[in-house]
């Protein structure tokens, strides 16, 4: 509880607290720090309460994030949770709310449910006694994307889902504490290989920086499957790069095979399947292709159990990939090129700090990558136009002189010159900029935070994650109505097409003169549409009339759900009739592909003039067609077509027609098939050679 002299009008004493040392650490007075302060016209005593506290906790922030160790300084931890509980509750009123809220909360916990505590581990044991007042998502997403290197503005909210999973939507103290000693854990490791301590020897390029690398240790590598070749070594990515090194044979490291990631080369990357020799068996394998590999490269990740190593690498190769497609986009250099990369290295080193400290792996909707989360949203292009925008934007934000830190004077002006990501990681020591780029040390202080207001970015998040829920509905009716068995999805193929197959037969039952009354009513009708133009008008009236059919049910419905779509299953077979089935299967589409092959062999032969009187023949007939098609009207030559193909089992024409289509058959079976050579592959590369040449 805050003491009295330190009671600021209309702040709760918490909020009053951190006032007084927020102008502690940024060596001004209270007064001075709230005279800065300009509240916007008509705020109310609560958002104003917000906006102060909002303005003292950014400028207290710039300066301790100056620090190079501050991510490991308990007091930081303490001073960042304390000032999203002034946020939450700053006035009193709201304060004593959240208050008794809080104690029924305590008070009210059902211990029904794994109550023992013998089913609790041991930080959810240290939060049962943990008597500090819990944070909300709102609290967590205005505070703490602040600092840089702790959040982001499109990840925030589902890194405090990951936080909380398993606390009801609240963060406590030692979760977030764990989470930024996690973080700082990571952040050291990737300073420690990126200056050269377990680092690979790689030659980097400027401004490149070292994610993550796998297989460090040559008793536990990771395996390239290249065609039927396999290869064990050490796999490192960069924000420029894939780097692959073998492992020869006296367990050194060979030259580095590079796969760039930079450059638009149509890259695909995929989760597959992989095993010796090519066999599909183990989904624990990433594929990556792009137009510079002659075949699919398969990065396989051994682990004994689950995949999930695999998925962490496929998210954070995903994330480098989107990033550079964004910069592409926005042909961004230098110092927006360096944000929008710093962007996706803090995204990757917090994603493995919520893998390492949680063993959690958001994904989806749910991911903390904001490249790979703008990409997966919908409508997340307009998030990235708003990051570009915030990007290119260096107007007025917080900023503290150094001689306004020193002198404490009145002086504290507000600009944001410099990108906060970037710097951050330059204050770490992972990334290095060019003299011209690099800023004032004092010209430094908070991009993604507005006071009392909501930033564009956040505005298009809030706007795409509203969609999304859509997304996600849609989604669960489709694992719904997923089925099994190849017999039960023919049926229920079957059953959707049923209007169409039905309107087929009608049609095909026209055109056999089965029936010569019903068949010689549409052949006239066919022909009065033709002749009085309304052919053109077919497609319009289906659309028009499918649209009316709509809305209608749209009326009547009234929002009800539509009833289930009911398929009558076939009997279930045999694994040894499915066997039997699926050989059949695959003869018949050989016997297909096979006369596929002979139909394009023949016409090649017959360009080829290999059969004088047949070419002959068809360049004749050719040559009649081209006049047709340059002389006739294009209504004119399909009601010829349709005429030709509807009439041709008339009564009046059928032996004809079959006589001629005998003639063709028997035509088509004197032309010889063009020669065909097969060559065996002269595969005599060695394997190290192949990966070399990529």
């Amino acid at each position: 509880m805050a003491a009295p002299d330190y009671a600021i009008p209309p702040l709760s004493p918490t909020a009053a607290s951190v006032v007084h040392r927020c102008a502690r650490i940024a060596g001004v007075e209270v007064e001075q720090l709230l005279r800065r302060f300009e509240p916007e016209k008509g705020d109310q005593p609560l958002a104003y309460a917000r906006s102060v506290v909002e303005y003292c906790s950014y400028i207290a922030l710039r300066v301790e994030t100056k620090r190079h160790d501050y991510l490991s300084d308990s007091e930081f931890h303490s001073l960042t949770y304390d000032m999203m509980i002034a946020w939450e509750a700053p006035d009193d009123e709201t304060d004593a709310a959240l208050q008794k809220m809080s104690f029924s909360f305590v008070d009210g916990k059902d211990d029904d449910d794994c109550g023992s505590m013998f089913c609790l581990s041991p930080t959810q044991m240290a939060i049962q006694v943990d008597g500090r007042r819990t944070v909300s998502p709102e609290a967590f997403a205005k505070i703490i994307p602040a600092c840089p290197a702790m959040a982001h503005a499109i990840t925030v909210r589902n890194l405090f889902d990951a936080l909380t999973n398993s606390t009801g939507g609240r963060l406590h103290f030692l979760i977030y504490h764990k989470y930024l000693k996690c973080l700082d854990k990571v952040l050291r490791f990737a300073k420690r290989i990126s200056g050269g301590h377990k680092a690979p020897a790689l030659q980097l390029s400027d401004g490149e920086v070292i994610l993550d690398i796998y297989g460090a240790a040559t008793t536990k590598p990771i395996l390239q499957h290249i065609g039927t070749s396999t290869w064990p070594g050490r796999l490192t990515l960069t924000t420029h790069a894939l780097y692959f090194e073998p492992v020869s044979v006296d367990f050194s490291y060979n030259e580095a095979v590079v796969y760039d990631l930079s450059r638009d080369l149509k890259q695909s990357i995929k989760r597959e399947s992989t095993g010796p020799w090519g066999a599909q068996l183990f989904d624990k394998a990433v594929m990556y292709k792009s137009s510079s590999t002659r075949e699919p490269v398969f990065f396989e990740f051994p682990q004994f159990k689950g995949h999930t190593r695999r998925d962490y690498w496929f998210a954070i190769i995903k994330e480098v990939l989107h990033a550079h497609k964004f910069i592409r986009k926005y042909r961004m250099i230098n110092l927006h090129k360096a944000e929008a990369l710093s962007v996706a290295t803090l995204g990757i080193l917090r994603y493995r700090t919520v893998k390492e400290g949680f063993h959690i792996l958001p994904a989806h909707f749910k991911t903390t990558l904001a490249f790979n989360l703008a990409e997966k949203l919908p409508k997340g292009d307009k998030i990235l136009e708003a990051l570009y925008g915030q990007m290119k934007d260096y107007s007025s934000r917080f900023r503290v002189d150094e001689d306004s830190v020193q002198s404490s004077s009145d002086d504290l002006t507000l600009a944001d010159p410099f990108p906060l990501s970037a710097y951050t990681l330059v204050n770490m020591g992972l990334l290095t900029l060019k003299e011209e780029d690099n800023p004032e040390e004092w010209d430094l202080t908070v991009r993604d935070v507005q006071t009392g207001g909501t930033s564009s970015v956040q505005m298009a998040l809030e706007r795409s994650v509203g969609y999304s829920g859509r997304v996600e509905a849609a989604r669960a009716t489709l694992d719904q109505v997923k089925v099994e068995d190849i017999d039960t999805n023919v049926a229920v193929l079957k059953e959707l097409l049923f209007p169409l197959i039905e309107i087929g037969k009608r049609l095909l039952f026209l055109a056999e003169w089965e029936d010569p009354l019903k068949s010689y009513v549409f052949l006239f009708c066919f022909l009065f549409i033709v002749y009085r133009g309304w052919i053109w008008y077919i497609f319009p009236v289906f659309l028009l009339g499918s649209t009316i059919f709509m809305l209608w049910q749209r009326h009547t419905g009234n929002g009800q759900m539509i009833g289930a779509f009911e398929v009558t299953t076939p009997p279930r077979r045999r694994t040894v009739e499915q066997l039997l089935a699926l050989q059949q299967a695959i003869s018949q589409l050989e016997a297909q592909v096979q006369a596929g092959n002979i139909f394009l062999l023949k016409l090649r032969s017959l360009l080829l003039a290999a059969f004088p009187q047949s070419t002959n023949k068809v360049a004749a007939t050719m040559l009649v067609a081209s006049a047709i098609f340059a002389y006739l009207p294009l209504r004119s030559i399909l009601v010829l077509i349709v005429l030709e193909a509807y009439t041709r089992h008339m009564p009046a024409r059928k032996k004809s027609s079959e006589k001629l289509v005998r003639r063709l058959r028997e035509w088509w079976l004197r032309i010889p098939a063009a020669p065909v050579q097969l060559l065996r592959p002269q595969d005599t590369r060695r394997w190290r050679s192949r990966l070399r040449s990529r």
